[in-house]
Parts: C-alpha cells; sequence; structure tokens
C-alpha cells in the first residue's frame, strides 16, 4: 500500500480545444475531489483558437487547474514532456483533452497504483463505431513497432496512463529531443500493469493525430531504439551483392561456353532500376539515423513556454 496522504496530478496536453477544456476540467473535478490532494495541469501546445483564454478563466476560478502555453506548437509528446517535469503529485496520469480517454477509469488507475505497481498503463480496445481505416493503422503501427523496435508493445497501448513520482524522475533525465514516451516508459522497467478501455466519442472537433503523424511517431520510435533497419539495409546490400555476382558468372557461362547471344536490355534495365531502388531505400534508412544525430547535435530545447500560472 502507498501512503494515505498522496496527491495525485494528471496532465492534458491541448491543441485547438477550446469546446472541451471546460468539460473535462469539471469531470475531473468530480473525479479527483475524492483524493487527498490534486492538481490539472493543460499543456496548450500553440493553440490558435481560445483555449489559452479558457485555460486562464479556469486557473481563476480554481487555483488546483494550472496550465503552461507554448510560444508556439511543439508537438504532442513535447507537451507530455513539459507535464512530467512541472508535475508535482505522487502519481501522475497523462491523458488526452477530447474524453475519449474515459475520466472514470482514473479510481481503477489509482487503485493498481496503490496495489504496488509503479507504472499503470491503458490498453484501447476499438468499439464497433471505430472506423476500419483507424483498426487497420492501429494495427500497422503496433506490428511495425514490434517487429523493427527492441520494445515490445501491446495491441492498443495509449498515452493515457498513471507514472508513480520515481518514474517520472527517471523520465526527466532523457534529454533526446525526438522522444517516443510509449517507448521510453516501457524501457524504464518497474512494475506495470495494464488496464482496458474502450475509446468514447469525442465532445468536441476532430482528431488532429493524421496518418502522417502516426507514421512519423512510429518512425521516431524504431529509430530511437533499434537499429534493426540498418542491420536489415545491410543485410539486403549484402543478398543483392551475392545475386549480383551469380548473375554476373551466369552471363560469363552464356557468352563463352554456349551460341547463345546474351540480349541483356531488358534484363539489365530491370536490375539497374530495382538495385537502384533498394539503393535509394537503404539511403534513406541511413539518413534519418543521421538526421537524428543532426538534431540531437544542436541541443535545442525542446519546447518554449510563454505563460504559465505555476509559480
Amino acid at each position: 500500500m502507498r501512503e494515505s496522504n498522496f496527491k495525485v496530478s494528471v496532465i492534458i496536453p491541448v491543441f485547438n480545444e477550446e469546446g472541451c477544456l471546460k468539460i473535462i476540467a469539471n469531470k475531473l473535478l468530480g473525479i479527483l475531489n475524492d483524493y487527498p490532494d490534486f492538481e490539472l495541469l493543460f499543456i496548450d501546445d500553440g493553440s490558435n483558437d481560445n483555449s489559452l483564454a479558457i485555460l486562464k478563466e479556469l486557473h481563476s476560478t480554481n487555483k488546483k487547474i494550472n496550465f503552461l502555453s507554448f510560444s508556439r506548437n511543439f508537438g504532442h509528446q513535447n507537451a507530455l514532456r513539459a507535464g512530467l517535469m512541472y508535475a508535482s503529485g505522487n502519481c501522475i496520469i497523462t491523458m488526452d483533452g477530447d474524453m475519449q480517454h474515459p475520466p472514470e477509469l482514473i479510481p481503477e488507475l489509482v487503485r493498481k497504483w496503490n496495489e504496488g505497481f509503479d507504472i499503470v498503463y491503458t490498453i484501447r480496445k476499438d468499439g464497433s463505431r471505430t472506423s476500419i481505416l483507424k483498426r487497420v493503422t492501429g494495427w500497422s503501427f503496433y506490428k511495425l513497432m514490434n517487429s523493427l523496435s527492441d520494445i515490445s508493445f501491446e495491441q492498443g497501448e495509449a498515452d493515457f496512463r498513471l507514472l508513480d513520482r520515481r518514474a517520472v524522475m527517471e523520465l526527466r533525465r532523457f534529454g533526446e529531443n525526438a522522444i517516443f514516451f510509449r517507448g521510453m516508459v516501457k524501457w524504464l522497467g518497474f512494475r506495470q500493469a495494464g488496464i482496458e478501455y474502450t475509446p468514447q466519442e469525442r465532445v468536441w472537433g476532430t482528431t488532429r493525430y493524421s496518418g502522417k503523424k502516426m507514421f512519423s511517431l512510429a518512425l521516431s520510435g524504431i529509430t530511437g531504439f533499434s537499429i534493426k533497419p540498418l542491420r536489415i539495409s545491410s543485410l539486403i546490400g549484402v543478398v543483392f551483392a551475392l545475386f549480383s555476382l551469380l548473375y554476373g558468372f551466369y552471363s560469363l557461362y552464356i557468352k563463352f561456353f554456349t551460341d547463345r547471344s546474351v540480349e541483356g536490355w531488358t534484363s539489365v534495365f530491370f536490375m539497374v532500376t530495382f538495385i537502384g531502388g533498394i539503393q535509394l531505400i537503404i539511403l534513406g534508412i541511413i539518413g534519418e539515423y543521421l538526421g537524428n544525430l543532426f538534431i540531437e547535435s544542436k541541443k535545442r530545447p525542446n519546447y518554449i513556454i510563454s505563460e504559465s500560472s505555476i509559480e
């Protein structure tokens, strides 16, 4: 059992969520009032609607509601990073601000934490209302991550999770730019438990996590936690080098030991373009790793806070 007098922090990244903020704040206040102490920490990720004004209004009516506002959009992962840096609770919960992560699950997360688990993550179970495209892209994302990274994910793991403070203190030590929190949390170890949930309907707006962003997130996770793509590239290079050598011997045999002339234009054209395409793919993979090293070498800040309610 954990200590009885504890504080719960809830971190909520928001980007143009003006229609959701008061709804989720009121919902969370009704749940968190049952705990000894709590705080809500909204991270405004460079919204260009009225989100910041609403957050200021919420803070003025309840000092347990705080906010950080970025100078521009730095991305969801950096919003989570900032929240973890500033949250002061004994257990810290991260969730989205569109109400698809059900606040009613928070008592179950805290109960698991009180049982001694340091990390309690959630597993999204898509209902019948989830589109086929969403299911396919989600399945592909986790399949790709498990195949090419050195970390194993359960299908549907979400950024809705509870972290014990000592796990958060370890996460604060991570300084890389291309951060992928689902991978970081898995990499930490500690005692972890999973809870299934069915996502709720968005109360306002549309999703902003496009297929392009999902692909970028997967790429960050793969290149950040594994060099398997580089090894696969090396293996492909070796295979094609052997194939080319065998094809060369075959061509010499046809030329010197048979009467058949080697026309060769079609096969040569095909081999040159095909191998050229493979080389470009391999160069692209190498470029991703080199690009990450280039960005990391600059040591730029991960985000810039323009306004904050935290003293």
